[in-house]
């Protein structure tokens, strides 16, 4: 089915809806490399007044990447609510954005309408809107998790402690996650990516954030970012698994690139659900997994099949909420400027990533973050992280200093947490917090002055900690 529209007496054509929302994306580096990006603002327009009025039956029954090729599309197909969305057949990619914009439409029925959409609808709706519509639309819609710490709820702010080390160093990691533990960080998970991927690597870190959070008592969650089978590995040599993390994408070839399948991901969280069962982990529920994604990934892979960038996020954020996450951590700028060029992009690109997934019901954060040769500085990471915040972001990174000395690229630092907590009037999750006022770390939402009592007590932990339990 061919598209049309005409703006200032010039007709652009579209020849099928992948076209129309490939043109009506936003500028995007990626989108131009693959060669599918609008050439123009006046093409751009035109595609977003094409797109505004295809009705939202059509992302049904064609959808832009037959499920018969790509099991990525099987899944989202078999999993969307069919019956809710029955009362949205007629209804055109303007009326949906329309009703999330409308003040008389209520945050209850948003959520009420999550599992009724398609990825590809959340996507299309977002083309249509400005930064501050994403903003807007994105505030109202609170979607919580439960492991050890809640996540989610008007008012909270979480952070991930990413205490990463160029050598694995066990010692320096701890240290790296008390500095943060002081400035009430690691709500979100305690997250480490391993400079080597190796078993014995992953399983001496598990085991060194396993016995600091169990000694002293900490209501949050360890992750070790290796890939799903290294992880499993550790498992089987008795390795406590609190997250299981793994990046996706939103075809099957991306996800091949990354060496998974569906059944994997299936298999490893079974596992771990049944681990948490067998150690008695503490956790309030079922949410184990742990997923990052990042616009550009697919086109990376050479596994785009002619997707936008954006629509691909949507896909592989409508992949992970199949997987019942714990977190969903979009890293916006991490991929570098051949995607994501500048700070204009790398904005735009974090306000869509996270509108997108809260409105499929993920519980969304976001690694406001940028390579270093990236058109891209501090200032514009601080404009990202204040409208996020605005945003309602479920949780940021916290890095020390903000730069990760492993990974070799800029992101957001426990300071950073403080003055979005105080900015925002936002409090640590609730469970964690209570744990910070007892360990007279935090009052009221305010961290304390730190006697050296509090800090030797903590630090007194790391040397004990550094090394994994002997073998039975």
């Amino acid at each position: 089915m061919t598209f049309s529209a005409t703006l200032r007496s010039q007709k652009f054509s579209f020849p099928d809806l992948r076209a129309v929302m490939a043109k009506a994306n936003e500028e995007k580096s990626g989108d131009m490399l693959a060669g599918i990006g609008a050439t123009s603002h006046l093409e751009r327009a035109s595609a977003k007044t094409v797109l505004a009025d295809v009705p939202l039956s059509h992302f049904v029954d064609t959808p832009l990447l037959c499920p018969d090729d790509d099991n990525v599309s099987r899944v989202l197909l078999d999993d969307y609510d069919a019956v809710a969305f029955a009362p949205l057949r007629s209804w055109t990619v303007g009326q949906l954005r329309e009703y999330l914009l409308s003040e008389k439409t209520t945050a209850t029925e948003i959520l009420g309408l999550q599992w009724a959409l398609l990825p590809e609808m959340a996507a299309a709706v977002a083309k249509l809107m400005s930064n501050k519509d994403l903003v807007v639309a994105a505030s109202r819609i609170h979607n919580l998790s439960r492991c050890r710490s809640t996540l989610g709820q008007p008012g909270v702010l979480a952070i991930r402690i990413q205490p990463n080390h160029p050598a694995d160093d066990i010692p320096a990691i701890l240290l790296a996650t008390v500095e943060g533990l002081l400035h009430g960080c690691g709500d979100a998970v305690i997250g480490v990516n391993p400079a080597t991927e190796s078993v014995d690597t992953v399983s001496d870190i598990l085991w060194a954030l396993d016995r600091l959070i169990t000694t002293c008592g900490i209501p949050t969650q360890h992750c070790c970012l290796a890939h799903i089978t290294t992880q499993l590995k550790c498992m089987d040599r008795g390795a406590p698994i609190d997250l299981l993390f793994q990046s996706i994408g939103g075809t099957q070839k991306t996800n091949e690139s990354f060496g998974i399948t569906l059944g994997l991901l299936q298999e490893g969280r079974e596992r771990v659900l049944e681990g948490h069962l067998k150690r008695d982990a503490g956790s309030s529920g079922r949410q184990v997994m742990y997923f990052e994604t990042g616009q550009g990934s697919s086109l990376s892979a050479d596994a785009h099949h002619g997707l936008d960038q954006l629509t691909l996020e949507a896909r592989a954020h409508g992949l992970a909420r199949a997987f019942d996450p714990f977190l969903v951590n979009s890293v916006v700028g991490f991929i570098g400027p051949e995607y994501l060029f500048d700070e204009r992009q790398i904005v735009r690109a974090g306000l869509e990533d996270h509108f997108v997934g809260k409105l499929l019901g993920l519980p969304m954060g976001c690694d406001v973050c940028y390579t270093n040769h990236a058109a891209a500085d501090q200032n514009s990471a601080d404009n990202l992280l204040m409208l996020l915040s605005a945003a309602g972001c479920n949780f940021f990174m916290g890095v020390p200093g903000g730069d990760d000395v492993m990974l070799n690229y800029q992101t957001t630092s426990y300071h950073d947490a403080i003055a979005m907590r105080a900015l925002f009037h936002l409090r640590p999750a609730p469970e964690f917090e209570n744990w910070l006022e007892s360990r007279q770390i935090m009052r009221e939402g305010v961290l304390l002055p730190q006697s050296e009592q509090m800090v030797h007590r903590l630090l007194a932990n790391v040397a004990e900690k550094s090394s994994p339990p002997a073998p039975l």
